[in-house]
């Protein structure tokens, strides 16, 4: 999974929202897997060769704050088109997954300007 991801704009692999998130991907149900994916790409299904081969490559950037808000108070957003996750920088493992499935919940079947 690490080789499939690329870290950029704020985040390196070693960043801690990072690795939470390589965490919770790796733990996610195939049901969960299926709704990522289409959160992530606007597909629900993988091409041939997996993760790895998504063109371009799965990129993930921090999502700046702005005072008085902190990372915590903001979603996850995508762009679909070049399969970037703009994700805050969370306090903690659990704040992340929360926020990150409520806007997979919610952004389900929706399309908005970021």
């Amino acid at each position: 999974l690490m080789d499939s991801i690329k870290a950029d704009h704020g985040f390196n692999m070693d960043s801690k929202s990072v690795r939470n998130l390589l965490q919770t991907m790796s733990e996610l149900s195939p049901a969960q897997r299926r709704d990522f994916l289409q959160f992530v790409t606007g597909s629900p299904k993988l091409p041939i060769g997996g993760f790895k081969s998504l063109t371009p490559m799965f990129t993930v950037v921090c999502k700046p704050s702005e005072p008085p808000y902190t990372s915590d108070d903001y979603l996850p957003s995508v762009m679909t088109c070049v399969n970037y996750l703009k994700l805050p920088d969370y306090t903690d493992l659990n704040v992340m997954r929360t926020r990150l499935y409520m806007a997979i919940r919610e952004g389900q079947g929706a399309f908005h300007l970021s």
